[in-house]
């Protein structure tokens, strides 16, 4: 068998020695049954654009189905008017650039 020294004290063998917890993350217990196409901690940016852009989803939704208003949609949401118009702005120009299956795994975490 043949062993791997990377010149650390104490290595002796491959990785698949080393121990390795898979503790998962808020999306998923376990990152080998985890349903998002890449990891959250490969891309931070990506994952917070897909977090940001579901609680949006959320919000836009709830002003279809109960027929809200700007105004009303702030007050239910506990947010400015000018939040919901940022919200709405961000979905529009957002949407194609994801897919919608990903962004509904996000909206069923936040």
């Amino acid at each position: 068998m043949t062993t791997i020294d990377n010149g650390v004290k104490g290595f002796e063998g491959s990785q698949e020695f080393f121990h390795y917890e898979d503790t998962g993350c808020e999306i998923s217990s376990s990152c080998l049954i985890c349903p998002l196409p890449q990891c959250k901690y490969d891309d931070p940016v990506w994952f917070q654009k897909c977090q940001r852009l579901a609680k949006d989803m959320k919000v836009i939704r709830a002003m279809q189905k109960d027929d809200l208003s700007v105004e009303e949609a702030a007050v239910k949401f506990d947010v400015t008017v000018r939040t919901i118009f940022r919200i709405m702005r961000r979905f529009k120009d957002s949407n194609l650039d994801i897919d919608p299956k990903e962004l509904e795994i996000f909206a069923a975490t936040v």
